[in-house]
């Protein structure tokens, strides 16, 4: 009896449950975006705080001191707390989702890397670039639909 009520409960489209099964999903997929969200961010994170010391220390006699005193930079920090916390998030993105499902996503990584590092270190786009990602995009919105 208790299938029965679902089902008319279902059936009759209501507002709750339309909203419920919208909730649902999305928190499905809260599974991929925040991985990716971790992800774009520690990339940035590392190449703000890399570009920010002198790239004359990057020489071999001195690469030693260079990676420590990027150790002891808290953004570098944070972005390896971003790349764990991205691993965990996708542990249970992969439990709800087929991985050859899921992996296509973290490839929309690539676009929001290339967009930021062009608005926030003026790194240069092409068409090369553009064409890049579009196919990339384009790959992930086909991939998607096979689901």
């Amino acid at each position: 009896m208790g299938m029965a009520r679902k089902i008319a409960i279902n059936a009759s489209g209501s507002y709750k449950s339309i909203y419920h099964t919208i909730k649902v999903k999305f928190m499905k997929y809260i599974y991929i975006i925040l991985p990716i969200i971790f992800t774009v961010y520690g990339q940035i994170a590392l190449k703000w705080q890399v570009g920010k010391l002198d790239p004359s220390q990057n020489m071999l006699s001195d690469k030693y001191v260079y990676y420590f005193v990027l150790l002891k930079n808290p953004w570098i920090w944070s972005s390896f707390l971003a790349a764990f916390l991205a691993s965990l998030v996708w542990m249970a993105a992969v439990s709800k989702f087929d991985l050859s499902y899921a992996y296509p996503f973290m490839s929309v990584s690539f676009a929001l890397v290339l967009f930021f590092s062009a608005v926030l270190f003026n790194e240069p786009v092409n068409l090369y670039k553009v064409l890049g990602i579009f196919f990339i995009i384009l790959g992930v919105v086909i991939t998607s639909r096979s689901a």
